[in-house]
């Protein structure tokens, strides 16, 4: 028996969008932007239509039929308050914030781990690296 062959799952391709802009034009091109902050492990900067700016962590999204009845709920940096923004009154977002999941698959850890191993290291352990 080959382990190699076993419960093998295709992964999906990870999107770059750290340093992004995402300038939605119509309601599906906003709620499309959101999926993708909402998929993102970072904080996103929302531009409400107001003129203000909300940075933070978005943790959950609620989508209804209208965009006023849809709302997304982010960790604001810097304030341990949780907030809630309809999409209503979002203008665009930017994905501002370091993507902590980039590259960060089980194949890319694999990979190092086999390179650290056929390089004659021991005591080899997965350690999480600092978010800073």
């Amino acid at each position: 028996m080959n382990v190699d062959e076993l419960e093998v799952v295709p992964g999906f391709e990870h999107q770059f969008l750290q340093g992004k802009v995402w300038d939605p034009a119509t309601e599906e091109e906003l709620r499309e932007g959101l999926e993708k902050a909402f998929d993102y492990r970072g904080d996103v900067t929302i531009r409400l239509k107001n003129g203000a700016e909300v940075e933070g962590y978005i943790f959950d999204r609620r989508n209804g039929r209208t965009l006023a009845d849809s709302c997304i709920r982010l960790f604001p940096k810097n304030d341990p308050n949780k907030i809630t923004v309809p999409y209503s009154d979002i203008a665009g977002l930017a994905f501002t914030g370091r993507d902590t999941a980039a590259g960060k698959s089980w194949e890319a850890w694999l990979k190092k781990y086999w390179e650290k191993k056929h390089a004659g290291e021991t005591n080899i352990e997965l350690k999480p690296e600092s978010l800073d």
